[in-house]
């Protein structure tokens, strides 16, 4: 699957890029929802896998945008309140991962499940 991966947390982005590669997809990353929108634009995506909580445009934001462009769209936050949630699927969000309940291989392992 050809994967954008939006968060800007160098440590975690890379993380998850390389898990998200060891399983065979092709990963592309943004640092900001701004570039992740600018990429969007440029080129379409199996999957946008975006964090909530980001400096700049606000995580349901982003959601929207991605949703807009014809993309599916992923969350992949520490954000686990219900309103949190909430607002993201109301934004068009198929999926609502908490990053603190999962291990990085099973993150992939959920997001592969949301995509079939």
């Amino acid at each position: 699957m050809k994967i954008l991966l939006v968060d800007d947390d160098a440590f975690l982005r890379d993380m998850y890029a390389t898990k998200f590669t060891e399983s065979g997809d092709k990963v592309s990353v943004a640092k900001s929802g701004e570039e992740a929108l600018h990429m969007i634009k440029e080129e379409s995506y199996d999957a946008v896998i975006v964090d909530m909580v980001m400096p700049g445009i606000t995580g349901s934001y982003l959601v929207k945008e991605v949703v807009d462009n014809k993309n599916i769209c992923i969350v992949l936050s520490n954000q686990g309140e219900q309103t949190d949630i909430d607002a993201a699927k109301r934004a068009g969000a198929v999926g609502y991962i908490i990053k603190a309940d999962s291990i990085p291989s099973e993150v992939v392992k959920k997001v592969h499940t949301l995509l079939k």
